[in-house]
């Protein structure tokens, strides 16, 4: 049941524009699942979001913010602040598995090798949510008390090697800034959670990421004869099993969790060779900046102590990514309200912390953000054994947008509402 327009003004035009949308959005987000680009090369689905914007009549539509970004400004009726919206719309490097109709068989270079291109992240839902809200909220902008920005943002799943790009590029650009934003929001769907559930959490939400590569050098020789050279196989496997011990030993993991993961070990040509060199390559997922630096420093220092110990020698190379996902606890405290009147009070609860990273920290770093999850698994299958986020095999309910774009257009107008000074 909609609440009394006296209490909640805008619940029952939001209501009734996101089900005359709905069908759109959906199109919209087969149309960009058929038609996936990856970072930094969202040209297709970049001019297809402009187009709609300026069709709304808003009032100011810029494209090409951070190579393929387009940020729409939307001018509501009454003065009042202004509240950023952000949907994000790579592809990832993924062959998809899923049947459907508008199955992606796209395929493109990155970073030098042929790949399939796939939606396996959702970001063709949130572009598509995105767009449905714009629909809403220029069909009612006479009553809107201040200003929305619309922020759909390329290469969230980082841009290729070599090229800058994301929400970094989108702020350092002035995504944020005239007219100058307050707050900001923005979600994810996943399949952790039924279609119809939202899952949120207040302060550290989502980890930092961070990229190591490390080099081993050693002397080559003959496999028959390993006492003439230095092994990095065996120091590279040390190391591996060195790194395994920062959390379990160095960390305190009764203040946050941390993760310390090997994903790339390359060293050797032939069985009977005892190669020169070895690389490795991983990644360090905190949740406190302090903790952070500190894991750093021992990937660096255990890596260069164990190196020394076998002979050899390392060059560690850490690569900082994205920052922890923070939301702002007073802007949880106001929108898990919102939250719960809009998709009903059982649907909506605190998450676990997720070890995955998200680049909308950027925006949090510069204004009060709050990003949460909305679950896009359906009825009758369980989403704990669902395929993943990532996955070739991920699948969304599309029941899940209609409840993207009814949370995402109460939050920003009662957000506007609550604060007009």
């Amino acid at each position: 049941m909609n609440a009394p327009d006296s209490q909640f003004p805008f619940d029952n035009a939001v209501s009734a524009a996101a089900d005359k949308v709905e069908a759109r959005v959906v199109a919209w987000r087969r149309d960009f699942h058929e038609h996936p680009e990856l970072g930094n090369r969202e040209v297709r689905t970049a001019k297809a979001v402009a187009a709609h914007l300026r069709a709304l009549g808003f009032d100011k539509v810029q494209e090409q913010v951070a190579h393929t970004g387009v940020v729409g400004v939307l001018k509501g009726g009454v003065p009042g602040p202004v509240v950023a919206l952000r949907a994000d719309m790579d592809a990832l490097p993924v062959t998809e598995e899923v049947d459907v109709p508008f199955r992606s068989k796209v395929r493109a270079q990155w970073n030098g090798m042929d790949c399939g291109v796939m939606h396996a992240c959702g970001h063709d839902a949130h572009t598509a949510i995105l767009m449905g809200v714009a629909e809403v909220l220029a069909g009612m902008r006479d009553r809107i008390p201040g200003t929305v920005k619309f922020l759909f943002q390329p290469a969230e799943e980082t841009p290729p090697v070599g090229e800058e790009g994301g929400a970094r590029m989108m702020v350092d650009q002035g995504c944020l800034r005239d007219p100058d934003v307050a707050a900001v929001f923005g979600l994810h769907i996943t399949s952790i959670y039924p279609t119809g559930k939202i899952g949120y959490r207040s302060g550290a939400m989502m980890a930092s990421a961070d990229r190591f590569r490390i080099f081993l050098k050693g002397v080559q020789t003959h496999g028959a004869m390993p006492w003439r050279g230095i092994d990095p196989i065996v120091i590279g496997a040390q190391v591996v099993l060195g790194l395994q011990t920062i959390v379990s030993r160095r960390m305190d993991i009764t203040k946050e969790p941390s993760v310390v993961t090997v994903g790339v070990f390359h060293g050797g040509v032939r069985q009977n060779i005892i190669p020169d060199d070895v690389k490795l390559e991983g990644t360090i997922r905190t949740f406190d900046e302090g903790q952070r630096v500190e894991v750093q420093e021992h990937v660096k220092r255990i890596t260069e102590m164990i190196a020394e110990a076998g002979g050899g020698k390392a060059k560690v190379f850490i690569d900082k990514g994205y920052d922890v996902t923070i939301n702002h606890p007073g802007l949880t405290e106001w929108s898990v309200p919102v939250l719960n009147r809009i998709a009903g009070d059982r649907n909506v609860g605190v998450v676990d912390k997720i070890c995955g990273s998200e680049d909308f920290s950027c925006y949090q770093k510069e204004v009060p953000g709050f990003f949460y999850f909305v679950g896009c698994t359906p009825p009758g299958q369980d989403a704990a054994t669902a395929a993943p986020n990532h996955s070739p095999r991920f699948f969304v309910d599309e029941d899940c947008l209609k409840v993207g774009v009814k949370t995402l257009s109460s939050l920003a107008l009662d957000w506007l509402a609550s604060n007009r000074g």
